[in-house]
């Protein structure tokens, strides 16, 4: 009992940032509701699709709806599919200590730079249809390919993946610049809980 309590005691706390974060990140994105995607976050100029598939954790991200379950060791894996897209297995680890997946597909939509794609998942209402507009550009990458920011063109969304489990004070430090670049503010992401590296759920700009 003591157990379901807790789970739905954090599972409102999370409802509630996520509520707030994104009531803050939409006055924060201007007036308009739906903006030009051509004023959106500028892709990196060229993103080696080889070198980005693999498997990425989560350190932090903007809070979403479809995260609340996850309480932990957030994961993305990427590989290609038959069809020549990105086969999507996204992970976590829930707050009762299971294992939640969904599965989906990337496709790319620009192919100038190869950083901005459309990510579906079936089921998923408003994401089950495999191609449709950029909700996924890759909009900073460090050099080897050892952390990317990810966001959308409204940037309500934002991740930082890496491939390994912790950061740098210097690769921190480029992420959050990188952040700001694409006019967002790092206090809106929440570092996401790692086994072997940071535990705890804060403000990126205070971690």
């Amino acid at each position: 009992m003591h157990r379901r309590n807790l789970l739905r005691t954090s599972t409102r706390l999370l409802a509630g940032v996520v509520s707030a974060l994104s009531a803050t990140a939409l006055a924060a994105g201007g007036a308009s509701a739906a903006p030009n995607p051509l004023e959106g976050p500028a892709p990196v100029p060229r993103l080696e699709l080889e070198r980005y598939l693999g498997t990425w954790r989560q350190l932090a991200a903007v809070p979403q709806y479809f995260n609340l379950a996850c309480a932990r060791d957030t994961q993305a894996n990427y590989a290609l599919d038959a069809a020549g897209n990105i086969a999507v297995r996204n992970t976590c680890t829930t707050w009762t200590g299971t294992q939640n997946e969904i599965n989906g597909t990337a496709v790319v939509n620009d192919r100038e730079t190869g950083a901005q794609l459309h990510v579906s998942f079936p089921g998923v209402p408003t994401q089950d249809r495999l191609e449709g507009p950029t909700n996924y550009i890759v909009t900073a990458l460090g050099p080897d390919y050892s952390w990317a920011v990810v966001t959308d063109p409204s940037r309500i969304s934002g991740f930082v993946l890496a491939r390994a489990a912790s950061l740098d004070a210097e690769a921190w430090q480029q992420v959050r610049a990188a952040i700001v670049s694409a006019g967002q503010n790092p206090c809106l992401y929440l570092t996401s809980p790692t086994t072997g590296g940071d535990l705890r759920i804060v403000p990126l700009c205070a971690a």
